[in-house]
């Protein structure tokens, strides 16, 4: 037992220790080159990787395509969820109906959904009737399309 925990220790130590070397050729190619350095740790680093970060996961979520048609389309809820959000975004509401979805308490995510469609300083009644028909109906919509 006690050669087992020896082996276990120096393994532990061994991946430390070159992770330790890791660091100090990182620092030291930091000291020799300066932000330079980059250039031996990224690949593309002139690229446009940093404006284009993350559009893979928004151009390619078919949900998020769904929602947005949804949006688009002559559905009379769609045309209620338009006219209430008057200026706002259509597609930033897209998105973050998209990532209300993914909640998997059905009372969190009918809250996220109703807080979404409130928005934030909005003078929006949350407990008038309209409301709360509207906020059921687009709960009822995305059930059916996702």
């Amino acid at each position: 037992m006690a050669n087992k925990r020896e082996t276990h220790c120096n393994n532990q130590v061994d991946t430390f220790a070159e992770a330790l070397a890791t660091a100090r050729q990182m620092q030291q190619n930091w000291l020799t080159y300066g932000v330079d350095f980059v250039n031996f740790y990224v690949e593309d680093v002139d690229g446009d990787w940093l404006e284009t970060w993350g559009h893979d996961e928004i151009l390619c979520n078919s949900q998020l395509d769904a929602i947005k048609e949804f949006l688009v389309s002559h559905d009379n809820v769609a045309v209620k969820v338009r006219e209430h959000l008057g200026e706002r975004s259509l597609f930033d509401f897209a998105v973050n109906l998209d990532e209300s979805w993914k909640i998997s308490e059905n009372n969190d995510r009918l809250s996220a959904v109703k807080n979404l469609l409130a928005g934030e300083g909005n003078s929006t009644n949350t407990d008038d009737i309209r409301f709360l028909d509207l906020v059921n109906s687009l709960m009822v919509k995305l059930a059916e399309i996702l």
